[in-house]
């Protein structure tokens, strides 16, 4: 029996990607640029995804401490660009005028879901759920509102949205959890 023996891949950030052959497919010691994709499109559904439900979705990953540690970091480095987008429309939304938090809507030809969608969508090729739009249209009143009532004064304003937001996360459909995700979502 011939043992089949590959170069590993070097990635991105110039570590290589070792890879072991499984029964059906190859388990990758790194994550690629095609997994943080992968994480940027699955962000549309979930902003909170625990270590168990990343370890489900990447199941060509060889999970350890430094794996689950990095997509922890990718998916609160997603939250920050969030919810500073956020903070920025709803105090722009003041600046100009604006009154009641239930005119704040974000709709795919809104220059927040442009922003948005440019920052995880790269290419605009992956359809964006309705649910996100919900999500980020609440998220957009909730930021208005506390600003408008001068919470920001408080060093912990913005946890109580977070909270918020933390309980709205949707499922992740079935096809995100396929190794050739996200070319399949595609």
């Amino acid at each position: 029996m011939a043992l089949l023996i590959s170069a590993p891949k070097v990635l991105f950030d110039g570590t290589l990607a070792q890879q072991k052959k499984g029964p059906a497919d190859y388990i990758q010691e790194a994550l690629t640029p095609g997994h943080l994709k992968k994480a940027k499109l699955m962000f549309f559904f979930s902003r909170y995804p625990t270590s168990s439900l990343l370890r489900a979705y990447f199941l060509d990953v060889q999970f350890t401490r430094c794996i689950t540690s990095q997509l922890i970091k990718w998916f609160s480095n997603f939250r920050e660009f969030y919810y500073i987008q956020m903070e920025k429309c709803a105090r722009q939304a003041l600046l100009e005028g604006v009154a009641d938090s239930s005119r704040l809507l974000v709709t795919r030809g809104s220059e927040l879901f442009r922003i948005l969608n440019v920052h995880y969508n790269k290419g605009n090729d992956f359809e964006v759920p309705d649910a996100f739009l919900d999500v980020a249209s609440l998220t957009l009143q909730e930021f208005f509102n506390a600003v408008r009532e001068g919470k920001d004064l408080d060093p912990s304003w913005k946890k109580p949205i977070y909270k918020i937001i933390s309980k709205l996360d949707s499922e992740i459909p079935d096809a995100f959890k396929s190794s050739n995700c996200p070319k399949e979502l595609l």
